[in-house]
């Protein structure tokens, strides 16, 4: 990954930027919901008023000398920021450590009766058992008659954007309009995408999707793993889901499980997804990875050699949502116009990213697109929720 000045490290020591938004004001916001969400012990309100306080004005304190992950958080880089502002180390490890210190306050790591308890869970189950949710899975019964090259359109627009599934699921432009002057889409190689998934005369291979978000933006990931299955253009899927809680909504094991019940149940075409999911995992085809690293405060080119293996061997890694493109391309601050393709070199096989754009990180950007972005509102297109992109890039 080119290493230059031009494209600095982001931190959220800049008053009015969006990283330092997210730190000053969206995880005190955090603690303060997840204090709401649960009748927490006196021990644990107390931590969570520590964690407010040294997360806003302190400095960052080292893991207590009996963590279970205190050795990976160093090899990670915590004896390198200890002592320094929030503020002022890069932003992508503030957040990461943010959460991990969250899960701590609570008693998540336990041992204790608070051990494995899920601080996020009722804001991902509310998301998930919303009238939207039904109305996004009755969808499925109309596109289920739908010529199959708009249903792999539509599912493939459905997991792009997410809980913006009113966009997702329309099969005429999928969230994109091409005569805005600032499109909703602005990169895409979902072309490229499926000629890697055409496995016309091959042998099926694998896709590495690796999840975002949990609750309705992990419902139609599914459905569109349960489509390549079933459809024959990959052989065997392989889910990676983080290891514990993380980022407010990212999706965990429990969330999968949750999600596959939420569409058995829903009946029609979306409980048949369900099914098939469920078969899925129980003979092999689709597995489950929680990978350490899945929660580390790092881009993906500092990945540990197994996980580099794994997705080396696959047919195509497909990364979802802003996190794992930030980590995908390095938390700097790009000119747009950068080549997604230099930025991704290093991956070891091809890689997709299915993205809405929620942070300053770009690539790959036409420079008439960006233009008519800037010209249509300013830098704001970067952080707004409202544009997308599918960007591919092949070794070699």
């Amino acid at each position: 990954m080119p290493d230059t000045p031009s494209a600095p490290v982001l931190l959220g020591n800049r008053p009015g930027s969006f990283p330092h938004s997210v730190l000053a004001e969206r995880h005190p916001a955090i603690i303060r919901q997840v204090r709401e969400a649960f009748p927490y012990e006196p021990a644990q309100h107390r931590a969570l008023d520590e964690l407010l306080a040294n997360c806003t004005e302190g400095e960052i304190e080292p893991l207590p000398a009996d963590a279970h992950d205190r050795d990976r958080w160093e090899s990670w880089g915590m004896r390198a920021y200890a002592g320094r502002s929030w503020f002022d180390v890069p932003w992508l490890w503030a957040e990461s450590w943010f959460y991990r210190r969250l899960l701590q306050a609570v008693g998540y790591f336990g041992p204790g009766p608070w051990q494995g308890i899920d601080p996020f869970h009722p804001f991902k189950l509310a998301e998930l058992d919303s009238a939207e949710t039904d109305e996004e899975l009755a969808a499925l019964d109309d596109l289920a008659g739908r010529p199959a090259a708009e249903q792999e359109q539509a599912l493939l627009h459905g997991s792009l954007w997410g809980n913006r599934a009113d966009l997702g699921f329309r099969l005429s432009a999928q969230g994109a309009r091409d005569a805005d002057a600032a499109p909703g889409l602005v990169a895409d190689d979902s072309d490229l995408l499926w000629s890697l998934l055409d496995t016309a005369g091959l042998s099926p291979g694998t896709l590495c999707l690796v999840a975002d978000n949990a609750g309705r933006e992990l419902v139609p990931d599914l459905l569109l793993g349960a489509h390549l299955l079933a459809s024959g253009r990959i052989g065997q899927a392989v889910l990676h889901v983080k290891p514990y809680p993380y980022y407010v909504s990212d999706a965990t094991t429990a969330d999968v499980v949750d999600a596959l019940r939420r569409l058995t149940a829903a009946g029609g075409a979306a409980a048949a997804y369900g099914r098939q999911l469920w078969s899925a995992l129980a003979d092999g085809r689709l597995t489950l990875r929680a990978h350490p690293f899945s929660s580390a405060p790092l881009p993906y080119a500092d990945m540990p050699g197994d996980l580099r293996a794994e997705f080396a061997s696959a047919t195509l890694t497909l990364l979802k949502g802003d996190l794992n493109y930030r980590r995908l391309v390095g938390d700097r601050l790009w000119a747009p116009t950068t080549p997604f393709p230099d930025v991704t070199a290093y991956f070891p096989g091809p890689v997709a990213a299915l993205r809405t754009l929620k942070s300053d990180v770009i690539t790959g950007l036409d420079s008439r697109v960006e233009a008519d972005l800037v010209a249509a509102e300013d830098q704001r297109w970067r952080t707004s929720g409202t544009h997308a992109l599918i960007q591919v890039s092949t070794p070699g």
